[in-house]
């Protein structure tokens, strides 16, 4: 089977960039493991909602057409979103097609499915930054009786052992899941990294209207001194909650969760935390304090807040005075634990030398170091929004014309390629 460009998944990003192939009238085709939106169906716990509004749901040529734009989609709500995307384009995907190997073949490549062989001049990985748990090491060290899942495989809490849980990650993930699982009756500690603390409504409005329209999100990969770091920073922490309400570490504690340092070690059935927990968030309420500086600072400039109400900054995050270093698991006061300790990108089947040492692809704005290949829906991919569905339109548009250029090239002697 030959095409001019395959696109390997049918998750938002996939979508959008062959939305943009086929304006530009590039022949694709879409291949998916599973269905469309696989991943929203098969590795989200069931009462996620997205943390974006509803309006922010920008893919191109599509949007939110409801009366609620400042509410959140719940999971079925967000593959039915992304359905009707792939139906109203018209996007050609082909899924239960499960990729298992990309090559390079001349000066193209060739993409092994479960269902045949393709050949094309160009490919988009899509399958998303998310596919696999990180779970750290020290994880083989958990005493035996002692239950442990990752983010990705937890559903709500009633598929845990009866007892207290350990969530190891404060970020988005990790402290929705505290929220969810301590609301159940169940006493959560929460070993607590580095974080980005943010409210969810300020002065008036969504924190990410405010982000949207002071140009926070439009910030662009190639002006930040350190792209790797700012690519490796953990999610917000945010949740699309009805009531709107902050999912911060003081939320948490309000509610009878306790906080504990980095989780660093497990010794003789022992965690050890790091001594570094009031370090960190006084880290993440400076860098939050920065940021809604930065939002006054735009507001004061474009009239925004003259109809909003004033600058207000929040409590710091509380800790009690000395958090413990030391928790006896082998005590039964922690029945389970559940890693919230971040996600990898699958290419195991990618046999195009592009892969770092850590196993993600190298790129620069999502045009991979193979001519020819290009990557869309990892974090900070162009933007800071790249990760957020609103960020794949933007892309998408960037990255399908850095590949026509390359086709266009191919076919003209005489002009390089890009």
């Amino acid at each position: 089977m030959r095409t001019t460009t395959v696109v390997v998944g049918a998750g938002h990003a996939g979508l959008a960039m062959s939305w943009h192939l086929a304006r530009r009238s590039i022949d694709h085709v879409v291949l998916e493991r599973g269905e469309v939106a696989n991943s929203w169906r098969t590795e989200r716990w069931d009462s996620l909602t997205l943390l974006t509004p509803n309006w922010q749901s920008r893919l191109p040529g599509f949007g939110y057409e409801g009366s609620h734009p400042d509410g959140f989609r719940t999971m079925p709500e967000t593959i039915a979103f992304i359905e009707q995307y792939a139906k109203a384009v018209a996007a050609p995907v082909r899924v239960h097609t499960r990729v298992t190997a990309v090559r390079g073949r001349g000066d193209g490549y060739e993409v092994a499915t479960t269902d045949g062989t393709w050949q094309c001049d160009t490919v988009v990985l899509a399958n998303g930054a998310c596919n696999i748990a990180t779970v750290p090491a020290l994880s083989a060290a958990v005493p035996a009786g002692i239950a442990t899942l990752t983010a990705s495989q937890y559903r709500n809490p009633r598929q845990l052992a009866e007892g207290g849980v350990m969530v190891v990650g404060a970020s988005a993930s990790g402290a929705q899941i505290a929220d969810e699982i301590q609301r159940s009756g169940r006493q959560v500690t929460v070993a607590v990294g580095e974080h980005v603390r943010l409210p969810r409504i300020y002065r008036g409005r969504d924190i990410l209207w405010w982000m949207d329209r002071a140009g926070v999100l439009d910030e662009r990969y190639d002006a930040m001194d350190d792209i790797n770091r700012a690519r490796n920073l953990p999610s917000m922490q945010l949740a699309g909650y009805p009531d709107r309400r902050a999912i911060d570490l003081n939320s948490l504690t309000r509610i009878g969760v306790k906080l504990v340092g980095r989780l660093a070690g497990i010794n003789a059935g022992k965690a050890q935390f790091s001594g570094s927990l009031r370090n960190v968030c006084a880290l993440a309420d400076l860098k939050m304090n920065r940021l809604l500086n930065q939002i006054d600072e735009w507001a004061a400039a474009n009239g925004a807040g003259e109809s909003a109400p004033p600058p207000e900054r929040f409590e710091p995050t509380a800790l009690e005075a000395s958090p413990p270093l030391v928790l006896d698991l082998t005590r039964g006061a922690i029945r389970t634990i559940l890693w919230a300790t971040g996600f990898r990108p699958d290419y195991s089947w990618l046999e195009v030398p592009v892969l770092d040492r850590k196993g993600r692809v190298r790129h620069d704005g999502g045009v991979a170091e193979s001519p020819g290949m290009y990557v869309v829906g990892l974090p900070f991919l162009r933007r800071r929004k790249s990760s957020l569905i609103d960020g794949a339109a933007d892309d998408g548009r960037d990255l399908s014309a850095h590949l026509a250029s390359y086709l266009d090239s191919r076919s003209s002697p005489a002009r390089p390629a890009s």
